[in-house]
């Protein structure tokens, strides 16, 4: 299993008293966060246990699904929902580095 896999799975401990918060603004944009993020831990382990190319497309959507949970926390914050930690964009914008990496 890759290193960044437990990383993500820290990202994902933390999200959850944010999630529970922005389920109680915006339950639909909440549960968007929620598959999102958990995509991007159940694709890393899928690519994992993968060779070829299937590796690299299991990796290319974790990469997809890491940019959308960003994407979740930024819309949220525009949108006044939340504030959320820049330790935790900054751990998501490395996430994504390395799955960037992987992909090409």
């Amino acid at each position: 299993m890759l290193r960044i896999y437990s990383r993500v799975l820290g990202v994902l401990r933390e999200l959850v008293p944010i999630v529970n918060e922005l389920n109680r603004r915006d339950p639909d944009l909440a549960r968007q966060l929620r598959r999102a993020s958990a995509s991007v831990a159940l694709n890393i382990a899928e690519g994992s246990g993968s060779r070829g190319k299937n590796r690299t497309v299991r990796y290319h959507t974790a990469l997809g699904s890491a940019r959308e949970t960003l994407a979740c926390l930024e819309v949220a914050h525009a949108q006044q929902l939340l504030k959320f930690p820049s330790p935790l964009a900054q751990e998501l914008d490395q996430i994504i580095a390395v799955l960037y990496t992987l992909t090409r």
